[in-house]
């Protein structure tokens, strides 16, 4: 966990601290700005169409990412009634957190690339680590939030996708009540799951993926 290295490496903590809130801020951020896109001001009202950190930061969502791996920021919130876009509105929105986090990724990636190609600093050089640790987090948190459950960002596509039948309303209704419970299942079960942790199989792929193509 980040927090063991508070001691032990400082500045590898300090680093990690910065890229998670980046990867929170942009995430966060460009939710309400594609609601204001959408037409609806209410993150805009509310002061979330903005870079500060501490809008968007909650307390104790990063405090576990800190202690667990696992956190969360403030759900920006946005008033269906005003969005232009009735049925792809919501995903739209919801769709521009993960996709705001894989730009990052791919831009960071590529100025890492350049100095992977051309050497001008060693691998152990602290800009390269924070760019590897801003590359992994906005990867992860992209991926992560596009499984397709409550309150996951992924979650709008699949209810936008879904027919208008009153069978879909009902799996819908079900998944909104259920679906943080199934979520902090998952994770828990993930998390003790010895030698077969499904999600950290699946973030150790992305990370030996992401550095194959950018180192």
């Amino acid at each position: 966990m980040l927090i063991n290295l508070l001691f032990s490496q400082p500045i590898l903590f300090f680093i990690g601290i910065v890229a998670i809130v980046y990867a929170i801020t942009i995430h966060e951020f460009s939710h309400a700005l594609a609601g204001k896109l959408e037409g609806d001001r209410t993150a805009e009202s509310l002061g979330r169409l903005t870079l500060n950190p501490l809008s968007h930061l909650d307390p104790w969502g990063f405090l576990l990412m800190l202690f667990i791996g696992f956190g969360w920021g403030r759900p920006v919130p946005f008033n269906p009634t005003f969005i232009k876009h009735r049925r792809w509105g919501p995903a739209l929105i919801s769709l521009a957190g993960p996709i705001s986090n894989l730009l990052s990724a791919v831009f960071f990636g590529l100025i890492l690339k350049v100095i992977s190609i051309t050497g001008v600093l060693p691998s152990t050089n602290y800009l390269v680590i924070f760019l590897e640790w801003l590359i992994l987090l906005n990867t992860i948190l992209a991926v992560f939030n596009l499984i397709p459950i409550p309150p996951l960002d992924g979650s709008k596509l699949l209810f936008s996708a879904l027919p208008r039948t009153s069978k879909a309303l009902r799996f819908q209704i079900y998944l909104e009540h259920y679906g943080p419970m199934i979520v902090i299942g998952l994770v828990l079960i993930d998390s003790f799951s010895s030698g077969h942790s499904i999600l950290g199989s699946l973030f150790n792929w992305i990370q030996y993926a992401l550095f194959t193509i950018f180192t």
